[in-house]
Parts: C-alpha cells; sequence; structure tokens
C-alpha cells in the first residue's frame, strides 16, 4: 500500500548530488523548504508555461503545505523533465518505471549561476523528504516560556508555520486567561502542530482492530495481543521508530517531540495503560495507528476502569484524523459503555467511518440482515440525519471464505477493500487542510469558552452572598449558557456539554475568574477573519 510522498531515492545516485545542488541553490534562506518565492525565481528556469508549472507544483506539494522539500523537489524536477519532453503532466507521471534513468530537465542559465555562486552552500541531506530538522527546532523555540511573544514573518515558511505563529500570539493567551486548558483541552505544544495524521480504531473487544492494523502492515507491530478473549488491555500508539521497540506511557507523555504530553492530565492509572510501539514501516512515515481496549457490555465495565476512558477516547478523536468504529457481524449490539463512547466523538462525524469486519464468516442473506440491524442500531446512537459510510469486509490476512458468501461477495469485498485504502491513502494529502481545520475548531470553542467564564464573573455579587450566588449559577449553567448565547448571538451546537462543565467549575472560585476582555476576543477573531485566510493565499500554488 503507497501512501504519501515521493522518496528522493526514485533517481539515480548521479542525479540526486545535482538534484541536491539546484534544491540548495534554490533554497534562498536555506531552511531545507522550497517556498512559493524560491520556486518561482528557480522554476522559471525550465521556460515552461505558467499552467504546467502551476500542476508541476500542485502534483509536487500534494499536501498542501505550501513548500518543497528535497523529496518533492525531485519530484516536480522529474515533472519538469517530463513536460520539456512534451509529456502530459498527471498525478500517475510518477509511477512511470522510468523515472530513475530520466535525465534532469534543461535549466536555462543555471549552470553559469552555480559557477558564479563561488559558497557552497551546504548539501541537504535526501533523508529529511520535507521535514527540515531545522526549521523544526527553530519552531520549538517558540513555545518556550523564554520566548519573546512577536514572531517575525520571515521565520514562517510554511502554512503548519503560520498556524504556530498565530497560536502563540494570538489563540494561546486567550486560552490561558480564560482556563480553557482545564475546561476543554491541554494547550498545543509544537509536536502537536509536527504530528503525523492519526488514525483511531474503536470496538468492542474482538472485532478485529489489532488484525486491522496488522493486515494494513502486513506484519505484526511490537506488543501486539490477538485472540478471541479481550487481548489489548491498553492504548497502544503504533508509530515509526528507527528500531522496534514498545516505550512505556509515562515515558512517551513527557517526550517534547512526541504530541502526547496533554494525555498527563488523565494520571498514571491511564498512562500506566498506555504505551508506544514504534518500527521501521514505509506505511508508518506518514499514519500513526491508535489502537483501542476492546468497548466492553453492562455497566460494570465502567466501574472497573481506572481512568477516565470516554475521556482518553475524546482526547484521541480530537487529534485522529479519521476514526475507524468496528463491528462484527455477530456483536451488533451498542453496548452502554460504546453508546457513551461514541457519544463522546460529537464535533467529529466528518472523520468516523464504520467497518463490518469478519463479513465472510456468514452468507449473503445473513450479510444483508446484519446490514440492516446494524444501520438501525447506529441510527439511534449517532444522532445525524446523515447515513454513515459503512464499509464491509474481511480485513485480516486469510483469503475471503468464497464458500460463504459466493463470487459475488467476493468481489464486493475486495472493491470495499479498495475504498477504505483509497480513504487512508487520501489522508496524508489532507493532513494539512485537517490541521486548519481542527484550529479554527478550537479558536471557536476558546471564544465561547471565554464567553461563558466572563458572564460567569460578571453574574457574581461584588460583596455578600458569592457562595450561594456561585451554587445557583452552577444548578441554573444551561439558563445561563441561553444567556451568553443570546447576548453575543452564538450557535447554540458550538456550547459544550452542560453536565461536564459543571463538574470542572465546582471546583473553581468564580470570583478568581477573568471579565471578558475584548481585545483579546477582537484578536481572535481578527485571526479567523483575516489572518488564517491570508495564511492560505501566501502558502498556497504560487502559479494560481
Amino acid at each position: 500500500m503507497e501512501i504519501g510522498q515521493y522518496p528522493a531515492g526514485s533517481c539515480s545516485k548521479e542525479h540526486q548530488k545535482i538534484y541536491q545542488e539546484w534544491f540548495a541553490f534554490a533554497d534562498s534562506d536555506g531552511d531545507g523548504r522550497i517556498t512559493g518565492p524560491d520556486a518561482i525565481k528557480f522554476f522559471g528556469k525550465s521556460k515552461l508555461s505558467r499552467p504546467d508549472l502551476k500542476q508541476v507544483w500542485a502534483i509536487a506539494d500534494s499536501r498542501r503545505q505550501g513548500y518543497l522539500g528535497f523529496g518533492e523537489f525531485v519530484a516536480a524536477m522529474q515533472l519538469v523533465s517530463l513536460a520539456q519532453a512534451g509529456n502530459e503532466i498527471t498525478q500517475d507521471s510518477l509511477k512511470r518505471d522510468d523515472l530513475s534513468t530520466l535525465n534532469p530537465p534543461v535549466m536555462e542559465g543555471l549552470d553559469a549561476l552555480l559557477a558564479k555562486s563561488k559558497h557552497l552552500v551546504k548539501r541537504v541531506d535526501p533523508e529529511m523528504d520535507g521535514f527540515p530538522q531545522e526549521q523544526s527546532s527553530l519552531t520549538n523555540k517558540w513555545f518556550s516560556s523564554k520566548s519573546s511573544k512577536k514572531i517575525p514573518l520571515t521565520a514562517v515558511t510554511s502554512v503548519i508555520d503560520g498556524l504556530k505563529k498565530l497560536y502563540i500570539e494570538k489563540l494561546k493567551p486567550l486560552e490561558v486567561t480564560y482556563k480553557f486548558n482545564d475546561f476543554v483541552s491541554p494547550l498545543l505544544t509544537s509536536s502537536d502542530f509536527d504530528a503525523k495524521p492519526m488514525v483511531m480504531l474503536l470496538g468492542q473487544y474482538s472485532t478485529g482492530k489489532t488484525t486491522f492494523i496488522k493486515h494494513l502492515l502486513r506484519t505484526s507491530y511490537p506488543g501486539a495481543h490477538i485472540g478471541p478473549e479481550p487481548t489489548t488491555d491498553r492504548f497502544v500508539v503504533v508509530m515509526s521508530g528507527s528500531d522496534e521497540r514498545t516505550i512505556p506511557g509515562n515515558t512517551i507523555a513527557v517526550q517534547a517531540d512526541m504530541p502526547f504530553s496533554g494525555l498527563t492530565t488523565f494520571g498514571t492509572a491511564f498512562l500506566s495503560k498506555f504505551e508506544c510501539s514504534q518500527m521501521r514501516h514505509p506505511l508508518l512515515e506518514h499514519i500513526t495507528f491508535v489502537d483501542t481496549p476492546g468497548v466492553l457490555s453492562g455497566e460494570k465495565q465502567r466501574t472497573q476502569r481506572s481512568y477516565d476512558f470516554i475521556g482518553v477516547t475524546s482526547w484521541f478523536a480530537a487529534k485522529c484524523d479519521l476514526i475507524l468504529l468496528l463491528f462484527d457481524p455477530h456483536k451488533l449490539d451498542i453496548s452502554d459503555e460504546f453508546k457513551r463512547v461514541i457519544g463522546s466523538l460529537r464535533g467529529h462525524d466528518d472523520k468516523i467511518r464504520v467497518v463490518l469486519n469478519k463479513a465472510d464468516q456468514i452468507d449473503t442473506q445473513q450479510l444483508m440482515r446484519v446490514y440492516g440491524a446494524l444501520m438501525w442500531s447506529l441510527g439511534k446512537v449517532l444522532n445525524t440525519p446523515e447515513v454513515a459510510r459503512v464499509y464491509i469486509g474481511s480485513f485480516n490476512d486469510k483469503p475471503v471464505n468464497e464458500s460463504a458468501v459466493g463470487p459475488i461477495g467476493k468481489e464486493l469485498f475486495e472493491r470495499e477493500q479498495d475504498d477504505l485504502l483509497s480513504d487512508l491513502k487520501d489522508i496524508p494529502k489532507k493532513a494539512c487542510d485537517r490541521r486548519i481545520n481542527e484550529f479554527v475548531k478550537r479558536a471557536r470553542a476558546a471564544k465561547i469558552h471565554a464567553y461563558i467564564i466572563g458572564h460567569l464573573k460578571k453574574e457574581m455579587p461584588t460583596m455578600m452572598g458569592k457562595a450561594k450566588a456561585q451554587q445557583r449559577l452552577i444548578d441554573n449553567l444551561q439558563d445561563e449558557f441561553e444567556k451568553v448565547q443570546r447576548e453575543y448571538h452564538l450557535p447554540a451546537g458550538d456550547f459544550p456539554y452542560v453536565e461536564h462543565f459543571k463538574e470542572v467549575l465546582s471546583g473553581y472560585s468564580f470570583d478568581k475568574f477573568e471579565k471578558v476582555k475584548p481585545k483579546m476576543i477582537q484578536a481572535v477573531d481578527d485571526m479567523l477573519g483575516y489572518d488564517i485566510p491570508e495564511l492560505l493565499k501566501n502558502f498556497r500554488n504560487p502559479y494560481e
């Protein structure tokens, strides 16, 4: 399964050396990234038409990050070479077998310019492939408490850098002032922005979650347990690493380069049931998988968990790019806990995909009935008028049981599997758009939170009867939410769950809350209305 970017190794060593020299020359600020202005200057030497160069950039920067790393630059040069030879440029152009022998394109006047430039710019390591270490470590410093709040615009060389800058300068001050991190979500770190796209698998025990990951990787991952009984008793993050190993939860939660520091809020009881499994794998270089414990039936299970299972699931749901709900034809009942888990995914409906796994264990007639029953069950839990997308198949390494499903069933499963895989393939390409989407969602939630906190502060008496007034406000929180909604003309669907908000509020003194600060709110409004559209405009295809 090929996913993601173009390896620099798709050309010969000799050509790679040439491209390294060209890349270093084109990269005007030496940060390992070719941005739009760099590309316009350099690619213009190819004498290709503007529409051709627009297509070259669109294919090379398929993730829409707003820059080309070394791997993407090589891909762009190969596309330029193909276009100069009179070939039509398409997404499939980079799948040709003759790419490794393809000569570099003709770049007018480049040799003379290279000879003239006396200073030898440092060579780029092909392994960086679009993720320059220098830039990441530079942006990490922005998040340290000692850093000054103002970040120069010249330091921003990608859409993600721009979001980091906006977060630190405009959104983070609002979150800190109104304690957004205590009520809704921990403060973001640099690694939250840089993290690879994540896919979370949820389902009752023995629905094939771990087997599904194993099927995609075509191998088992370190620490994987598979069996008919509830085997995965912990949250396991399966990600790329230099060697095969498992890292305990407490260790991974304090690593600055990992996006899991927010999980420390769930305490040691959870972190002891959390681990990271690392291994070398081409798929894991682009996607991280989250394997979860099976959701068990019955109220008893909820009291046995030593940590907030629903809270953890909700935290991962906000970070993930895709959430797969797995069902087994023999376990279609949605237990109370599973109902609460699905309920906690509110606001992430666009990420949810339903997988009816192990479907070759029943015949076609039964499958039709099972599918109907599943849709009926889901309709009662997923409170949306739209029908959830359901993939039917048997996602394991065994051949499809044709004796049960027949040749038509086999063909159906294969097509469904292809559809699901193409959904997964699109994840890295959509990762940047997803980051922007989540960032805007977070900014809106933080703004509403600030209005709520400011309103509660305003309703408190100045002198006597503070405790009574606070209790009255907590008891009538739904009414207070409606007042805030009417006063500031906010959508009702964006407000937090009343019960959860009440729980957190009970640990605070409203008297110590901050009043609404219009300047802070205005800064976030400006960010949403002007700064983010401007950022996207600056880092879109330079030939548009």
